[in-house]
Formats: C-alpha cells, sequence, structure tokens
C-alpha cells in the first residue's frame, strides 16, 4: 500500500462485519417458538426515573425451551418489569410471582411463521445493502486514489477485486444465516 493511500482493506471489513453483527442481533430479536433470553432485549423498563434495558433491572434466564423468566432484583420494579413486557408488543403474557416474572412462550401460528420469515428476509437485505455500500466507498477511494496519482491501474484492479471478494464473503455469510434463520422459523 502507497502513503498517502486512504483506502483500507481492515477498516472495510469492520465495517461489513459491522452489518453482520446488526443483522444477528435483529435475527436474535426475531421469536422462533423458543424462549430465547434475546427475545426480551428490545424491552425496557422505566426504572429510577429513566429507561433501562430489562437485563440491568434483573436475571434473565431461559429454564426451559418454552419459558422465559425474569429474577427482578428490586421488588418495587417487579410490576413495571411486567407491564413493560407486555406493552413491548412481542404478544407474551407474563405471571408475576413475587420478584419472579414466568414468561411462557406460546406456540407459533403458520401464518405468524411467515410473517417472521418475511421480517427475516427484510433484515438479511438490508444487511447486504449495507454491506454493498461500504463496497461501493471502497471503490470510490480507489478511484479517487488512482485519479490522484497516489495508486497505479494495476493496483486498482487488485484491490478492486480483493474489495469485490470481501463484499461476496460477506452476503454469503448473510444468505447462510437467513438460510439458518428461516429454518428455525419455520420448524413445527
Amino acid at each position: 500500500m502507497v502513503a498517502g493511500n486512504p483506502y483500507s482493506k481492515d477498516e472495510l471489513n469492520r465495517r461489513m462485519n459491522g452489518a453482520v453483527a446488526t443483522l444477528k442481533t435483529e435475527f436474535a430479536g426475531l421469536r422462533t417458538g423458543r424462549a430465547s433470553t434475546a427475545l426480551l432485549d428490545p424491552v425496557t423498563v422505566e426504572a429510577y426515573g429513566s429507561p433501562m434495558p430489562i437485563s440491568q433491572v434483573g436475571t434473565v434466564g431461559a429454564p426451559e425451551p418454552r419459558l422465559l423468566t425474569v429474577q427482578v432484583w428490586d421488588k418495587n420494579l417487579a410490576k413495571a418489569v411486567d407491564k413493560a413486557i407486555r406493552d413491548a408488543g412481542l404478544g407474551l403474557n407474563p405471571q408475576l410471582d413475587g420478584q419472579l416474572i414466568r414468561i411462557p412462550i406460546p406456540e407459533l401460528s403458520e401464518e405468524r411463521r411467515r410473517e417472521l420469515a418475511k421480517l427475516a428476509h427484510k433484515y438479511a437485505e438490508q444487511a447486504r445493502v449495507a454491506v454493498r455500500n461500504v463496497r461501493r466507498d471502497g471503490m470510490e477511494i480507489l478511484k479517487k486514489a488512482e485519479k490522484d496519482h497516489k495508486i497505479g491501474q494495476d493496483e486498482h484492479h487488485k484491490l478492486s477485486e480483493e474489495l469485490q471478494k470481501l463484499t461476496d464473503a460477506h452476503i454469503h455469510d448473510i444468505d447462510q444465516m437467513l438460510h439458518a434463520k428461516e429454518q428455525e422459523i419455520m420448524q413445527v
């Protein structure tokens, strides 16, 4: 790499990995009919005058495949946690028992499974677009570097091919994650 060249494969790789990591987080929040503590990650509770994630007011667990529990540390917050879960739009019906909240995970209908699969596709497409945008940024950097005579035509071509291979690898990862999530969602 020539000194003064702003192109950084590591930086572009880091940004693409960020898109894949975001997709993993979004997939973790998609309900598949099995208990996953990640299901409650987006839920915030009004506690001590400010919104807080559930994980900061209690211990979230999945003791059984179809049951989540939240052991609330401060018994005064138990009702607030119960309300936050009900109001989160996840279709869950928590049962309050002192400081322990049991959350049974209902069976998914075929229609709901299809909706979740569509949502998974949407999340995957957003991740693909993010990866392609990083590729586009990298290509623009390379074009400008060649135009400014910081790299030669041969190096531009070589780095463009490397960037395309990096993009293809990340798109492949996204497609595999989508396939696995679809299998998980459609499993009856």
